[in-house]
């Protein structure tokens, strides 16, 4: 009998040793995945009676505050500076908040109180430099399908960079201003118009904005209804002035689209206080040739 209690607790003794074994061994490598793919925060320091700013690369699009311990809000007239301070005083638990820019940057941060922080302002671009630290940490934007914006701004780059002339007769002209579409260009469901404006005139061109829209042919015909505004995802430069003779390019990405026979995309540059207004008639038949990035060499 004692014989066979002794030969039941070893193999239970075994059995316990064999499935310990086992998990340790289907938990441990997912833990190191998960370690290998962690993101390692920023440590700032923040205070009741002081305000801290964070200067961003790009604009903020996202905000996330880990507790009611911090207040957050974008800089008034400054889409890439965050100004975040202690909602309470002293709190003693660290916690932490997260943000994502417009260039698809993840950034996250744990904070601490300090009622006296040496360090109020903090720029991310020197920080990554300082510490060593590339931000390769890209999220994806639902408007630019499946790729992140990091590889967007590469393809708009590339295009820049190459100027080729796809087109030689899209381009209107007046006032001593010539408004050229160089090219279209398209590639996983998005086009990107290539755009240029000459001034030939010593009157600076002041860019109030810029319009896609799809109308009519028939003008007589046109109305509100008819009318269809085509909103850019992107823009590769900021839209500012055409100095007096001189030559600005630009880059407009659009999601994918073709219109009717019937049917014009209107491109208009509209210049700010005045009528020298750019407005480019575009056909499907323009749009259909657009041609696909990854064959550029």
């Amino acid at each position: 009998m004692k014989t066979t209690i002794k030969n039941i607790l070893v193999v239970m003794v075994l059995v316990i040793s064999y499935t310990t074994n086992s998990q340790s061994k289907h938990t441990a490598p997912d833990t190191t995945k998960l370690n290998l793919g962690k993101i390692m925060p920023y440590q700032i320091t923040v205070t009741y009676n002081k305000t801290s700013h964070l200067i961003f690369p790009a604009a903020i699009r996202y905000v996330d505050l880990g507790s009611e311990y911090l207040v957050a809000a974008k800089a008034e007239d400054a889409e890439n500076v965050l100004r975040v301070k202690a909602a309470v005083r002293d709190f003693e638990e660290e916690t932490n908040f997260s943000v994502i820019t417009e260039d698809g940057h993840f950034y996250n941060f744990n904070v601490l109180y300090n009622p006296c922080p040496t360090n109020m302002n903090y720029n991310l671009l020197e920080m990554q430099k300082r510490m060593n630290r590339a931000n390769t940490h890209d999220v994806l934007f639902e408007e630019l399908g499946k790729n992140t914006p990091s590889v967007v701004e590469n393809l708009m780059g590339r295009i820049y960079k190459k100027d080729r002339s796809l087109t030689k007769y899209l381009e209107a002209k007046s006032f001593g201003i010539q408004f050229q579409l160089k090219g279209i260009y398209i590639h996983d469901n998005k086009f990107y118009f290539h755009t240029v404006l000459r001034n030939f005139t010593d009157v600076p061109f002041q860019i109030d904005f810029v319009t896609f829209k799809v109308v009519d042919k028939k003008v007589a015909k046109r109305t509100v209804i008819q009318e269809r505004m085509l909103t850019p995802l992107r823009i590769y430069k900021p839209l500012d002035e055409i100095r007096a003779n001189t030559t600005e390019r630009n880059i407009f990405l659009l999601n994918q689209f073709t219109i009717a026979d019937d049917k014009l995309l209107l491109i208009g540059f509209y210049e700010k206080g005045g009528s020298r207004h750019q407005i480019l008639k575009i056909k499907n038949s323009d749009l259909v040739r657009a041609k696909l990035i990854k064959k550029m060499k």
